[in-house]
């Protein structure tokens, strides 16, 4: 089952959430097990299993990473379950100064500014993620793709840090 196919949206890394939340009450419904509750046991499985699908397909096209994933194991480059490590030293800089950043948040004078302060360098550096994945992955073009996969990985990286950011918040916050 092709994702964006089963959505009926283009496949392009930059998609409309409302469309595909349209589609996706659409086909949950067209399927929905309890439509199929006089059917026989073949036909409430197979809609049991259309239903995980539809699931599956949702949530990987409304995350931003899954999707680019998909997109581009779809297109023959499949990292989902590899452990490769980016190479780029700026990169790697960055990671580590952003981690220091981020450690140093709960014993900040201003905690407040300084969550404000890294939550901008956060979508900063997703949305520079996103736009050059968005091009790589619209390239056809195998070298983009394979830098595709270091702008997954960078990416990746952004929502690690927005989780952790999350956690950090939550913990000053709460008490």
């Amino acid at each position: 089952m092709r994702y964006f196919e089963l959505f009926a949206i283009p496949v392009d890394y930059n998609i409309d959430l409302a469309t595909i939340n349209k589609h996706y009450l659409e086909l949950q419904r067209a399927v929905h097990p309890d439509r199929h509750a006089n059917a026989s046991s073949r036909d409430k499985l197979m809609a049991v299993q259309s239903t995980a699908e539809i699931n599956d397909a949702l949530q990987t096209l409304k995350h931003p990473v899954k999707r680019a994933e998909y997109m581009l194991s779809e297109l023959g480059v499949d990292i989902r379950a590899e452990q490769q490590t980016l190479q780029d030293p700026m990169f790697l800089m960055q990671q580590m100064e952003l981690r220091e950043e981020l450690e140093e948040l709960a014993s900040a004078s201003d905690p407040d500014s300084a969550i404000d302060h890294f939550e901008k360098q956060i979508k900063q550096l997703d949305q520079q993620y996103s736009a050059q994945l968005a091009e790589q992955l619209a390239s056809n073009d195998e070298q983009q793709y394979q830098q595709a996969a270091d702008s997954i990985r960078k990416l990746k990286f952004v929502y690690k840090l927005r989780d952790e950011l999350e956690r950090i918040e939550d913990s000053l916050f709460d008490d």
